[in-house]
């Protein structure tokens, strides 16, 4: 968490000047609070749960509470904000609701199933191909809380602890399927075998980590498939400190599995060179999209033979955004 923000527990007589509604899901909330964080404005964080009703569809353009968790709605009490950042299609109808009864001004990540020109700025992807409006800024990938100055105080902490392991460094980041159980084994340790057998033939050591939708047999591959070359591999099923922003900190190289839209993004962050692979199954049509606006950003390539690239400026969206914000008077 940000040393400005703050959770909406205590009373709130001082209530800063912008909230972040945040998503229980972890890569939706850091999109809002990466642009929070960005602002450099005081903020409060408002948790939100979820009930069943938040799959209906958002047809109320005034905004609702419908499908708002009882402890959410408790929250969201006076005094009001003057910005609401908000994140996802089930934050969108939260936020519209904030600002019929405070007036505040709204920024919306991602596409908001309701009214596009009900909010005062729309984030969106270029792989989703928005149509263009005066209160539309289109990002590549999505906006992240990874920062220089945080990829250098991770990779401080970590150095000691990977400095036996020969460079180039390559991290490995691997996810796995959007709506299934856990990366097919046989995949994980292809993979890992070719990006080991780059790794070896730079003279390098790999630096790997999974996530939660790795599954633990895939897991279990990637550390056969890597077994021929030095490194550290983080299994997420069995736990520990999370090395993922040290290992991002720290590569020389970065290769990512083409699911995750916000570890794609987060790799871009920095300035090593990064790569992507990707299968059918692993990655959709909008995934594909993505892949395509990294590509003709020259933000990433498709893993090749070699682990070659060239240092580029790192991508910062969640600065853009936070520009655009200050630009157009929002706060």
């Amino acid at each position: 968490m940000s040393p400005r923000a703050t959770n909406a527990t205590a009373t709130e007589a001082a209530t800063p000047p912008v909230w972040v509604l945040a998503d229980p899901r972890a890569g939706t909330a850091a999109q809002a609070l990466g642009i929070a964080e960005a602002l450099g404005e005081p903020f409060v964080i408002k948790p939100l749960a979820w009930t069943g009703l938040s799959r209906l569809p958002n047809l109320l353009p005034g905004g609702s509470l419908i499908g708002l968790a009882a402890e959410a709605r408790a929250r969201l009490v006076p005094p009001w904000p003057r910005l609401v950042i908000a994140a996802g299609r089930r934050a969108a109808p939260v936020a519209l609701w904030l600002k019929r009864r405070s007036g505040a001004r709204l920024v919306q990540v991602m596409r908001p199933g309701v009214a596009p020109s009900r909010f005062d700025l729309l984030v969106l992807p270029v792989h989703d191909r928005p149509q263009a409006a005066p209160n539309v800024i289109e990002v590549v990938g999505a906006p992240h809380r990874i920062t220089r100055v945080g990829l250098e105080e991770a990779a401080a902490s970590w150095a000691q602890r990977v400095a036996h392991l020969p460079r180039p460094r390559v991290a490995l980041l691997v996810g796995g399927p959007v709506r299934a159980e856990g990366l097919e084994p046989a995949l994980a340790r292809d993979l890992a075998t070719r990006v080991a057998a780059l790794a070896v033939e730079a003279g390098g050591s790999v630096l790997a980590t999974t996530s939660r939708r790795t599954g633990r047999p895939a897991e279990g591959a990637l550390a056969e498939g890597l077994d021929a070359v030095p490194h550290l591999l983080h299994r997420w099923a069995v736990g520990g400190e999370n090395p993922y922003r040290g290992f991002l900190g720290l590569a020389d190289v970065i290769v990512v599995t083409g699911d995750s839209v916000s570890m794609l993004s987060e790799a871009c962050a920095t300035r090593a060179p990064v790569f992507f692979w990707s299968l059918p199954g692993l990655a959709g049509p909008r995934h594909a999209r993505f892949h395509a606006s990294l590509v003709a950003a020259g933000l990433a390539a498709p893993l090749g033979a070699t682990l070659e690239g060239e240092e580029r400026a790192p991508l910062d969206e969640a600065r853009r955004v936070a520009e655009a914000i200050r630009a157009r008077g929002l706060i």
